[in-house]
């Protein structure tokens, strides 16, 4: 590993992908399988932020019912009546699990004018309009203004918005660390193509002991 690509847990912040009701209890509506059983280590991930003070931003995907800001693939079945992370519904809520307090709901005017929502000290939610937590968001400078440089991925769907935001990542030249066992979809090709493009891997028991001892090491 390279001087340019080692992740600093000094200057990282987690980014939580896609962790919303609708892609993943049992029988919602776009439940993406194998998210339910991702989120035991997501959470020991967030957790393990908040004692240490590392930086968390969960990313969100929002539905307009018109279907405006939708992506191409998804947006006819919206414009038909699909209800999924529908602004203001429970399904576009984050997961239990992963907020800070049972009454944190998002707020999706907030959340669709580009803003960040605080949720915590150093905690909060962010609306991608597609796949790339980086696409059309202000994501980069948020980070910049933190002096963050490594960015610590898990989530919803490795092969979609987890996967694409990493390779934003890496395109900003940051240090993308990827948790494979704390991300739904995860693949072995995929993973191998990242650690091709220099992105570290690490479990979720290995990260949180990264997180935890904050050493310039990996």
């Amino acid at each position: 590993m390279s001087e340019y690509t080692r992740p600093n847990p000094n200057r990282a912040a987690l980014l939580t992908i896609d962790t919303q009701n609708d892609f993943t209890l049992p029988g919602a509506p776009a439940e993406v399988s194998g998210t339910a059983g991702a989120v035991p280590q997501i959470q020991r991930l967030v957790e393990t932020c908040r004692s240490t003070g590392m930086p968390i931003i969960h990313v969100v995907r929002l539905y307009k019912a018109d279907g405006s800001n939708v992506d191409q693939c998804r947006r006819e079945a919206i414009e038909s009546g699909a209800e999924i992370v529908r602004p203001g519904t429970a399904g576009a809520e984050l997961v239990s699990e992963l907020k800070p307090a049972t009454d944190v709901n998002l707020d999706a005017e907030t959340l669709l004018g580009g803003e960040f929502q605080k949720i915590g000290p150093r905690e909060w939610i962010m609306y991608k309009p597609r796949w790339g937590a980086f696409y059309r968001t202000e994501l980069n400078d948020f980070l910049e203004a933190r002096s963050v440089n490594t960015v610590v991925v898990c989530g919803c769907n490795f092969p979609n918005c987890p996967r694409t935001t990493i390779y934003e990542a890496s395109e900003r030249d940051y240090r993308p660390l990827f948790v494979p066992d704390a991300t739904s979809g995860t693949y072995e090709r995929g993973v191998k193509e990242l650690e091709n493009i220099g992105v570290t891997l690490k479990g979720t028991a290995e990260t949180i002991d990264w997180m935890t001892n904050a050493t310039e090491e990996v």
